[in-house]
């Protein structure tokens, strides 16, 4: 069997591919900033990044910050998987990085490139948002007596677990490049799915669209970062619901 490495391996998406590559046999090492045997800081790279790509075959890199600093992390990855000679590193990026002017999404696109060029054997997939963020999104924004989400923005969330399933399936395959995007099942308005999530949870609060202005509200409302003709998962926004809070 191989020896794969999951960067990012103890967060939502990465937790879910190691244990899918466990349960299918395949010995795993799981690298975290703060979880051993292989607790690395990727931004900082050292000896402690070599150590864990010492003797690997693949890399599935889920690892990922919004508070900076994954460009260069990739950078470290890259070069250390190279020193090791792992055959294939697998990249988990965002449907709509390369039209959505938002700086999160210009890192990820960023990476991409740095993955495409790397002279590793390489496959990327991007996926819509997972159905966790919009949870953690809505907890948010629920907080006040009213909520308020962006005005005309749809969204097409997809069950994490199984973009983990097809990372999984990625990674025990030969380098395929850029595959075809991951997207949920629905296209649904932001404010439809808050309404889902507030009867989900017992929540009474009125939901308002609220209309903002910029170029990263003008790319969300024309569906930017969605992919309607890859509506592939099977999970919808309300099954996965029901499954987290128990109510229909």
């Amino acid at each position: 069997m191989s020896t794969i490495l999951v960067t990012g391996g103890t967060g939502t998406l990465g937790r879910l591919v190691t244990q899918r590559l466990r349960t299918d046999g395949h010995e795993v090492r799981v690298l975290s900033r703060h979880a051993g045997p292989y607790a690395v800081d990727l931004r900082a790279g050292g000896a402690g990044l070599d150590a864990a790509l010492a003797g690997t075959d693949t890399v599935v890199h889920c690892a990922s910050t919004q508070r900076g600093g994954d460009e260069q992390a990739a950078r470290n990855l890259l070069a250390a998987a190279r020193r090791a000679g792992a055959g294939h590193l697998v990249y988990i990026s965002i449907v709509g990085v390369d039209r959505v002017p938002m700086r999160y999404y210009r890192t990820k696109l960023a990476v991409e490139r740095l993955v495409e060029e790397s002279g590793l054997g390489w496959t990327l997939l991007r996926a819509t948002q997972f159905h966790d963020l919009l949870v953690t999104l809505f907890e948010r924004l629920a907080k006040p007596p009213v909520l308020a989400v962006p005005a005309g923005v749809p969204d097409q969330p997809v069950e994490v677990a199984e973009v983990a399933g097809r990372l999984a399936e990625l990674a025990l395959g030969a380098p395929a490049g850029r595959v075809s995007d991951m997207a949920g099942p629905e296209i649904r308005g932001l404010d439809s799915l808050a309404r889902a999530y507030l009867h989900a949870t017992g929540r009474r609060r009125p939901v308002v669209r609220v209309p903002l202005a910029g170029g990263t509200y003008r790319a969300l409302r024309t569906g930017a970062h969605l992919a309607p003709d890859r509506a592939v998962g099977e999970v919808t926004f309300e099954e996965y619901l029901a499954r987290r809070f128990g109510r229909a």
